[in-house]
C-alpha cells in the first residue's frame, strides 16, 4: 500500500547521519520480477521503513515512504518508465539505513550493463549508486534502451575495446562524451584464437596494457562526481579487471570484488554484444577471432570465469600486480599515479 505523504530526503539523511556508517540491515537487493515489477529484499532483526527516491547516487530529492515497519524483509514495487529508482531502508529501532537499487539495467537488446553501487567500502561506507557503471559493448541497443541509458546522465564513456572491435561493433550509446585508446587485438591476444578463453595468463597482461585506460578513467573520476561508464566487448574480462582496480581504490574487500566479477556470467547476453561474423568476410583481427568463437555451439552461453580448479581468472591480474608492484596500492601509486590525496578524494566523492 502506497503512503501518501513524503519528506525531503535531505532532512531524513541529516537525522540519520550519525548512524548510517554501519547499517544492521544486510543482504539488501533489488531484483526485477517482470517488465514493470521490482522486488526489494533484505535481512534485519528489526522492523524497517522503506523509502523511494529518483536521486542518482545521493538522496537529495524527495523521498516517498512506501512502507512502515516492514517485518518480512520483502517489498514489491510496480515500476515503469526510464528513470532508475533508489530505495532507502531504515531500521526503526536503531535508525541505521542503507541505500539499494537494481544492479543491472534491464536493456532489451543490451548486455551486462550494471551499477557498481552498494558494495561495502572503506570506513564502513558503501559505493554510491548511480555513479559508476560497467558494461559490455552495446552495438545493438533498441531505441528504448538508448533512452534508458540517456536517462542515467552519463558524463563520460570509456571504451576499453581494441581498435578492430570498435570498427566491427560501434557503440550505440549516443550523446555521451566518448574516449578510447587504440591498440590491436593481436597485442592483447598474441597467441591464437584459443586465447579468447581468457585464462589467467591473458589477465597477467592487463595491469601494464590497460594502465593508460585506468589513468584516463581515474582522471575523469577525480575531476568531478558525474556518472561514468566503461566497457569492453563482453563486459567481463578487461572490464572486470578495470572494475577490480576501481573497487580496490575505494576500499571494497577482495571477496566482494570477486563476487562482482562473477556476476558477468549471470548478466551477459552475447547475442547483443557483437553482430554475427563470417570468417570468409572477416577483414580484421578481432573479426577473425570472434568469428571463430561464434562457431562454437556454446558461444551464446556465458562460461564461468574460472579455471578447472575453480580459481578466478582475475587472480592472474592480481598475481602480476603483487609480483611487480607489491600490492594494488603500490600499483595505483607507482603505475597509475594516484597519490594518497587522490585516494581520499575518490572515497569522498564515491562513497556514502
Amino acid at each position: 500500500m502506497r503512503l501518501k505523504h513524503h519528506i525531503t530526503a535531505a532532512a531524513l539523511i541529516a537525522a540519520l547521519a550519525p548512524s548510517m556508517a554501519a547499517a544492521a540491515i544486510t543482504q539488501a537487493k533489488v531484483e526485477r520480477q517482470g517488465p514493470d515489477v521490482l522486488n526489494l529484499t533484505w535481512t534485519s532483526p528489526n522492523p524497517v521503513d522503506v523509502y523511494e527516491t529518483d536521486a542518482a547516487g545521493t538522496l537529495s530529492k524527495v523521498a516517498q515512504p512506501l512502507a512502515r515497519g516492514d517485518r518480512d524483509g520483502a517489498f514489491g514495487r510496480d515500476h515503469a518508465g526510464l528513470a532508475r529508482r533508489y530505495f532507502l531502508l531504515v531500521d526503526q529501532k536503531d535508525h541505521q539505513a542503507i541505500t539499494v537499487a537494481e544492479r543491472a539495467l534491464p536493456l532489451a537488446q543490451g548486455s551486462n550493463f550494471r551499477d557498481l553501487g552498494g558494495y561495502d567500502a572503506a570506513g564502513g561506507k558503501h559505493v554510491r549508486w548511480g555513479m559508476i557503471y560497467r558494461s559490455a559493448g552495446q552495438p545493438m541497443l533498441s531505441d528504448e534502451d538508448q533512452a534508458q541509458i540517456k536517462a542515467l546522465g552519463l558524463a563520460q564513456l570509456v571504451d576499453l575495446r581494441s581498435s578492430e572491435e570498435r570498427v566491427i561493433a560501434p557503440s550505440k550509446i549516443m550523446g555521451v562524451p566518448y574516449a578510447a585508446i587504440g591498440y590491436s587485438m593481436t597485442d592483447l591476444l598474441p597467441q591464437n584464437a584459443t586465447a579468447m578463453r581468457n585464462g589467467a595468463d591473458v589477465y597477467r597482461r592487463f595491469p601494464e596494457m590497460f594502465a593508460p585506460q585506468l589513468r584516463l578513467i581515474f582522471a575523469q573520476l577525480l575531476n568531478k562526481a558525474e556518472p561514468l561508464a566503461y566497457n569492453c566487448s563482453a563486459g567481463q574480462d578487461r572490464t572486470g579487471f578495470t572494475t577490480a582496480i576501481i573497487l580496490s581504490a575505494l576500499g571494497v574487500p577482495r571477496g566482494e570484488i570477486v563476487d562482482d566479477y562473477h556476476l558477468s556470467t549471470v548478466y551477459r547476453r552475447p547475442q547483443y554484444e557483437l553482430p554475427k561474423l563470417d570468417t570468409a568476410t572477416a577483414d580484421n583481427a578481432a573479426a577473425r577471432l570472434f568469428a571463430v568463437s561464434q562457431k562454437d555451439p556454446n558461444w551464446l552461453t556465458p562460461q564461468p570465469l574460472k579455471d578447472a580448479e575453480g580459481r578466478p581468472y582475475l587472480d592472474g591480474a592480481f598475481a602480476e600486480i603483487e609480483a611487480k608492484w607489491g600490492s594494488v596500492d603500490g600499483y595505483l601509486a607507482k603505475e597509475i599515479g594516484l597519490t594518497p590525496d587522490d585516494i581520499a578524494r575518490l572515497r569522498r566523492l564515491y562513497l556514502q
